[in-house]
């Protein structure tokens, strides 16, 4: 089977939708299947065994000069599509290379599935234009809409989207490497580096580091474990339009850039505590990368946390609305060395049986499917709602 995935954003960017679609990448090409990759244009992007990339151009996205948005790109598919035509194409993102992908698509008669990894409409009152949210999500009724199916990472929003309006909603559960993130990985060097001991509570938030992630909420809880805990530390890996600006008010906290890889997993598994205040993810895979790391987790009852993180057992699922409550969580775990080891190793139990092989092999069959069926202007049952 021949198989185009479509998105803005891929490695070497280091976001959960370019890990994500790189990882359903290469699951495919191990399973023997053609795959090439429509993203924009980037000079340090590697070649990847098994996949074959089409570049085309991208303009960088204000405030976030690592990241790149894809421009139309309807005359460059056309020509590559009419040359070999994909059985199937997957749109990972909404934005103008996401909508000419789809429209190309439409004109060749090539079914389309589309995933569904951002909220949009939920940024916008965090970046102040609050009032374009209603436009948003307009524009994500009709673009999902216009596809075949909509892939999900959680029963929760593929309700969410059936209440907006997009009734092509399937259920794709995601996976943790748990080979690469593991507690084993844990480094007294690097904690030493830290300033810590090996008993001392070091908190860790992996993730953008933006307006809309809830990070002062973070911020206000770490500061009521360290009035009781004066030497604890706190931890930030990755990068954002706010980290400066953060750092600058909070000198005392350890910003450890961008990590990928092993390099990433021994950061997650030197840590005790992980703390992920946002609202706005459709799903988190960083959640799923500290249960598998044996971190306690902190998070609001959403996306990941709601699927598999088991409250008062692996950490504790906090209520949207209550701050007071996910300030209230990390404290209790963080001074409890037994809790926080405790709750660690469950978190981990948790997530060892998510396997990635069989990711891949669900979403091969989603595609062949509709591969399958060229009847792909008729959007298919919902599944898992």
């Amino acid at each position: 089977m021949r198989v185009s995935l479509v998105s803005e954003t891929y490695p070497p960017e280091i976001n959960g939708v370019a890990l994500t679609v790189r990882d359903l990448a290469h699951g495919l090409a191990a399973r023997g299947h053609s795959v090439q990759v429509v993203v924009p244009r980037r000079p340090e992007r590697v070649p990847e065994v098994g996949v074959v990339t089409l570049s085309v151009p991208g303009i960088a996205l204000p405030r976030y000069p690592g990241l790149r948005v894809g421009l139309p790109a309807g005359t460059q598919l056309r020509r590559a599509w009419r040359m070999t035509p994909p059985d199937v194409i997957y749109i990972a993102t909404e934005g103008p290379l996401g909508w000419s992908a789809l429209g190309v698509a439409r004109q060749f008669g090539i079914p389309v599935c589309t995933g569904f990894h951002t909220r949009f409409d939920h940024y916008a009152a965090h970046y102040g234009v609050a009032w374009a949210a209603p436009l948003v999500r307009s524009y994500l009724r009709r673009f999902h809409g216009r596809a075949a199916a909509t892939l999900v990472p959680t029963r929760t929003l593929a309700q969410e989207l059936v209440n907006l309006g997009i009734g092509n909603v399937c259920v794709m559960q995601r996976a943790v490497d748990t080979a690469l993130f593991h507690p084993r990985r844990r480094d007294l060097q690097l904690r030493s580096a830290w300033g810590v001991d090996g008993d001392t509570p070091v908190v860790l938030y992996v993730g953008r580091i933006a307006p809309e992630k809830n990070l002062e909420l973070a911020v206000r809880a770490f500061r009521t474990l360290q009035a009781r805990v004066p030497q604890a530390r706190f931890v930030w890996v990755g990068d954002g339009p706010v980290r400066a600006e953060l750092a600058a008010a909070h000198p005392d906290f350890i910003f450890a850039g961008m990590r990928t890889g092993e390099d990433l997993a021994r950061h997650y598994a030197s840590a005790d505590l992980f703390l992920f205040p946002s609202l706005t993810e459709t799903f988190g895979n960083v959640t799923l990368e500290a249960m598998a790391s044996g971190l306690a987790v902190v998070a609001f009852d959403r996306g990941a946390a709601h699927e598999f993180l088991a409250d008062g057992i692996g950490g504790m699922r906090v209520r949207a609305d209550d701050a007071r409550g996910f300030t209230s969580a990390a404290y209790a775990i963080a001074v409890d060395p037994v809790l926080r080891g405790t709750m660690g190793h469950n978190a981990r139990l948790r997530v060892e049986t998510l396997s990635p092989d069989s990711v891949a092999a669900d979403f091969e069959s989603r595609l062949m499917r509709l591969a399958a069926d060229k009847r792909h202007d008729q959007p298919v049952a919902v599944a898992g709602v």
